[in-house]
């Protein structure tokens, strides 16, 4: 027996009508908004804005941003997204730039979105050749997963980076993974410097991963990742590969920024 959905005209539970107005504030907003930002956008009190605060971040509906200050939706709302028509918009628009970054490299592509939990694949671009890496969209990866992981603490300072750091610990996914805080902080610098990642069989043996990071305005961070098997990406190779990922994360930002 289902329940029955109740009509238009019934009760319509004012918290949830606020939760959602405040979430729509959220995403709408040209920057990220504080408690008190909100609070006067929407003519709220602070106590009930804090408290739709406190429970939307308690259910991954909303999240703090890179400086622990402002708030961007949340995971929780990337995850109800896939598994509905939002994936299919969000991959419709981004497949053809994903498959001529493929096609140019040879690689299998990535486009994902980034918490301070995880980062969740959305659209993927798989190499047409037999041995391939493939992971289907809506694979949940671990926060610091190699180049990803260093593309999204990269966006935060260095003392954010070290709570993350702190909270998370460096994990060992294979022998070579940085698990020295110090020797992980001098790298994100040089993300930062170079505007990708690399990952050089850090999170899973045997392969390599080139990432950039996207903006995503008022919502979670994302990133485009190439990856492939070490025997075949020389440094002629990987070269080629960070060039071309660069270019297509521009015009993959502009399709970002363009999105209503």
């Amino acid at each position: 027996m289902h329940p029955t959905i109740p009509k238009e005209s019934g009760y319509q539970a004012p918290a949830v009508r606020k939760a959602f107005a405040l979430m729509r504030a959220v995403a709408d907003a040209q920057t990220p908004l504080g408690l008190s930002e909100l609070a006067q956008s929407l003519g709220f009190s602070k106590g009930t804005t804090h408290g739709l605060v406190g429970a939307l971040l308690a259910e991954g509906a909303l999240e703090h941003d890179l400086e622990g200050k402002k708030l961007l939706l949340g995971p929780s709302l990337a995850d109800l997204s896939l598994k509905r028509w939002n994936y299919f918009r969000i991959a419709a628009k981004v497949q053809p730039l994903l498959d001529n970054l493929r096609d140019r490299i040879g690689e299998t592509v990535f486009l994902g979105v980034m918490s301070c939990s995880r980062g969740v694949i959305v659209a993927t671009a798989e190499a047409d050749k037999p041995f391939k890496i493939s992971s289907p969209p809506g694979t949940v990866i671990p926060l610091l997963a190699g180049a990803v992981g260093k593309v999204f603490l990269a966006r935060m300072d260095e003392t954010r980076a070290r709570e993350q750091i702190h909270r998370i610990g460096l994990p060992r996914f294979t022998p070579r993974s940085e698990t020295d805080e110090d020797a992980y902080l001098r790298e994100l610098h040089r993300v930062r410097k170079n505007g990708y990642a690399l990952d050089d069989e850090e999170y899973l043996a045997g392969v390599k991963a080139v990432a950039v990071g996207l903006d995503n305005r008022g919502a979670l961070p994302m990133a485009v990742w190439a990856v492939g098997f070490s025997a075949g990406l020389d440094a002629p190779k990987t070269a080629h590969i960070i060039a071309e990922t660069q270019t297509s994360a521009k015009r993959l930002q502009t399709l970002v920024d363009r999105d209503p």
